[in-house]
């Protein structure tokens, strides 16, 4: 009864709205973490940054990707050592 109710687009549809909602989840976290994680930002800064992501989350994970500054690689070396 319940599967002839639900068709198979509409339940490719739910798939694809969950998972780009888990896709999203993801992205918030891996965003959040680099930012904490950043040497070179400021508490003032990493607050704003998290401020702007929290409260506009699509545009503030995309100016974040795009306007971060590159990590420094000797930075990462020397605390891996």
């Amino acid at each position: 009864m319940l599967a002839s109710d639900y068709p198979f687009m509409d339940i490719f549809w739910t798939m694809t709205i969950f998972f780009a909602w888990v896709i999203w989840i993801w992205l918030l976290i891996m965003v959040l973490s680099d930012n904490f994680r950043r040497h070179d930002h400021s508490g003032l800064s990493k607050a704003m940054w998290t401020l702007f992501i929290i409260f506009l989350p699509l545009v503030g994970v995309l100016v974040y990707m795009i306007a971060r500054p590159a990590e420094d690689t000797s930075v990462m070396a020397r605390t891996a050592s």
